[in-house]
């Protein structure tokens, strides 16, 4: 198959393309290098250097990207943190839905099958930040064209995800890099208020092979299909995982908005209609760390 990957310069998209890749498929990659980078790069795929919200990159017919027959779309190109969408609204609107409008009308006309990265933020009141309402839209927009216009689209929600290539630096790190980072750097770990919020930590091999696994089954799902382990953690005890192995100090910071209580996968369809099985290998990673 020839596939198309956005965001493959990323963490989990170049996790993904290297499982393409190994499974002999043509990929492609779209990436802005925002948060991915050349050092994702995997032989075999072709990395573009292309902005998603460009929307001649998408209409117009002379691009290579409407000269090539695409099979299937990852669309994993996004502004993937709560707490940078309150800085910017609008950067996050233009990325996270107007952007994906682009891939849902490209893959319309050309009848390809696309993979949404949704949000397990879903769960939650969409209102609460920017990025989740906007990630909400989106995954509304592709049900919207999956209804009317029978478009083959299947949304997936990642709950937490950790692994080989997380984001360390800047500001779209997730809380193992920030305190990879940290700890890096010779500062003690910040937890975010009282610590006794829970996630579903979901190992990004573990997101790899679900995403492979929606993307060459021809199982539908009429919400959206949940990729997380089923446990759950409070930040707190991944913080005694972190200070057993790196002997390192804690303070606490104040709440933040959009800091949700708790994740957990919510529905376990990808276990036990495309036998996905997720482990849970969270202390075991810590452990590993260098």
């Amino acid at each position: 198959m020839r596939i198309l990957v956005t965001g493959g310069a990323g963490f989990i998209g170049s996790n993904l393309i290297k499982r393409l890749v190994k499974e002999n498929h043509e990929v492609w990659s779209i990436d802005n290098y925002d948060s991915g980078t050349k050092n994702n790069h995997v032989k075999g795929a072709i990395f573009h250097n292309e902005d998603i919200c460009n929307k001649g990159l998408w209409n117009n017919y002379s691009s290579w990207l409407n000269q090539l027959s695409f099979d299937m779309c990852f669309h994993l190109a996004a502004l993937p943190r709560i707490q940078p969408s309150f800085d910017n609204p609008v950067n996050t609107y233009k990325v996270n839905t107007d952007a994906t409008l682009n891939v849902i009308e490209w893959a319309k006309r050309s009848n390809i099958k696309v993979i949404y990265a949704g949000s397990s933020s879903r769960w939650h009141d969409p209102y609460q930040s920017p990025y989740a309402c906007f990630k909400h839209m989106g995954e509304e927009i592709f049900k919207l064209y999956r209804k009317v216009y029978n478009c083959n689209f299947e949304i997936v929600r990642f709950y937490n995800v950790y692994g080989p290539g997380e984001i360390i630096d800047g500001d779209w790190a997730a809380v193992t890099g920030i305190w990879r980072r940290q700890i890096r750097d010779g500062k003690p770990i910040t937890i975010v208020g009282d610590g006794e919020q829970r996630r579903d930590f979901t190992h990004v091999e573990d997101i790899v092979d679900g995403l492979y696994k929606i993307a060459m089954s021809d199982k539908n799902h009429p919400d959206a299909w949940e990729l997380g382990t089923g446990v759950n953690y409070s930040i707190n005890e991944l913080y005694a995982m972190f200070k057993k192995r790196f002997n390192v100090e804690c303070v606490h910071l104040p709440d933040q908005p959009g800091n949700y209580r708790e994740t957990l996968q919510e529905h376990d369809d990808a276990n036990i209609k495309l036998g996905w099985s997720p482990t849970d290998q969270l202390e075991k990673y810590i452990n590993n760390l260098k």
